[in-house]
């Protein structure tokens, strides 16, 4: 029987897969209308593209690596690979600024006439289209699995969108206006625009790596539950948790009485593990039973023991 996270994982390598064929369509009519123009603009939006190919390509080997299953090396399992792809994507969009910036410089620098106008513009908005829809469905998709390498790839197909959307805004006002600089203008204005989205891949490629708490909205659920259970037989602390790809990790100290049985205590923590994974998806939980009476049961809130135990 495939388990949900299976038939998640296969669900996300179907979209990529259509990701990458929307980057190989949309590459072969981008330079179509860059050859047909000469534009500067249009030559860097088929750049993009490429950088889009590779970056999907990478994302099918990051999702095939984040599903294989835990093992004595990595107990926790593979899914930070997810953030691999992020960076990689975050990066490959910075060098695609940075080549629309040097192409556009030179050619503000050294104008040229367009030619076909008309004609490589309708062939780059069709380009457009396809990464439009396909951007659309990778982020929707990729936010509502909680999946880094999907959300990742539709956020790059979504710059290119933009890109694509100001090369013909300013390719047309060449045409219309006969300022030939107009063209590496834009294509300047549209690089610096797709460095923020760049930069923030990164941060969330950086985020993962160091173990950045969940976002604020699921952090709140977890205090919602530990609030439902909290009373005056029991007590949290040593709140934690982070994520890991898809799977979210959550880690608490559950104080009760000393004079609890091992069952009742079990009981508890097996409840509160439970509602904490309904409001979670994909979640671990690690909860560690303590006697509220102990002082050395305080010692440990932090990542280090304030004190030794004694012997």
């Amino acid at each position: 029987m495939v388990s949900t996270q299976d038939q998640t994982r296969s669900d996300l390598a179907r979209l990529l897969w259509l990701s990458v064929a929307a980057a190989v369509a949309t590459i072969s009519l981008k330079t179509v209308a860059w050859l047909v123009t000469g534009s500067v603009g249009l030559f860097s939006d088929a750049a993009e593209s490429v950088v889009n190919l590779v970056a999907a390509v990478f994302a099918l080997v990051v999702v095939h690596w984040a599903s294989r299953p835990p093992d004595e090396e990595h107990a926790y399992g593979h899914e930070k690979a997810d953030y691999l792809s992020a960076g990689v994507e975050g990066a490959l969009i910075l060098f695609a600024a940075v080549g629309i910036a040097y192409s556009a410089i030179g050619r503000l620098i050294n104008p040229e006439p367009l030619s076909d106008v008309a004609l490589g513009l309708g062939v780059s908005v069709a380009a457009s289209a396809i990464n439009l829809f396909v951007a659309r469905k990778l982020i929707t998709t990729g936010r509502s699995s909680n999946s880094i390498v999907l959300e990742a790839d539709g956020r790059h197909l979504m710059t290119d969108v933009w890109t694509s959307a100001g090369v013909v805004v300013g390719v047309a006002a060449v045409a219309v206006s006969g300022w030939d600089r107009l063209d590496a203008i834009i294509a300047l204005v549209v690089a610096a625009n797709i460095v923020a989205t760049g930069i923030s891949l990164i941060q969330r490629f950086t985020g993962g790596l160091m173990d950045r708490a969940l976002e604020p909205q699921e952090r709140a659920a977890v205090e919602s539950v530990l609030a439902d259970f909290a009373g005056e037989d029991v007590e949290f602390h040593a709140l934690r948790t982070r994520r890991a790809g898809q799977r979210a990790f959550v880690s608490v100290h559950v104080l009760v009485p000393g004079e609890w049985s091992v069952k009742r205590g079990h009981d508890l923590v097996e409840q509160i593990e439970g509602r904490l994974r309904d409001v979670l998806r994909h979640a671990t939980v690690f909860t560690h039973l303590e006697p509220v009476e102990d002082p050395k049961s305080f010692a440990d809130t932090e990542l280090d023991r304030r004190e030794k135990p004694a012997a």
